[in-house]
């Protein structure tokens, strides 16, 4: 359960329009500082305030897109929100060094959109249908 103080308190730092976003999207209020954009233009943002958050839960992604999809994070931005980096991409030397340059750029998996890769098929089907055949009448 949310404490009322900090909701408030949430709803006077961010304003009322980012607190109508948040509601919609993330179902709770939130404040704290951007730490980075990334290729998608998803925002991500991190609150060190121990009174302000939940232990755990004070790192979170504001989609860019409506359809918020978990495959919509890059893996250096996902490993981030998971604590698995302390440092976020943005100030990682590691990671900003390590992506090479024949590396394809991060795309979201699209299986169950209309952008899912479907194959077609070659092979005839081993059960035709049957097609009745009229002969002319003489």
């Amino acid at each position: 359960m949310v404490s009322i103080i900090r909701y408030v308190r949430n709803i006077r730092r961010i304003g009322i329009k980012q607190w109508w976003h948040q509601m919609q999207y993330i179902g709770d209020a939130k404040a704290g500082t951007l730490v980075g954009v990334d290729q998608f233009g998803n925002k991500y943002f991190e609150n060190l305030n121990p009174d302000d958050e939940i232990p755990g839960r004070h790192r979170w992604v504001d989609f860019a897109q409506h359809y918020n999809n978990a495959t919509q994070v890059p893996a250096e931005w996902h490993s981030w929100l998971q604590h698995i980096r302390l440092p976020p991409p943005t100030e990682d030397k590691v990671m900003q060094s390590l992506s090479p340059s024949w590396k394809a750029p991060w795309v979201e998996n699209l299986t169950g959109t209309r952008g899912a890769y479907r194959p077609y098929n070659t092979v005839a089907p081993k059960i035709n249908a049957w097609e009745p055949r009229v002969t002319a009448r003489g």
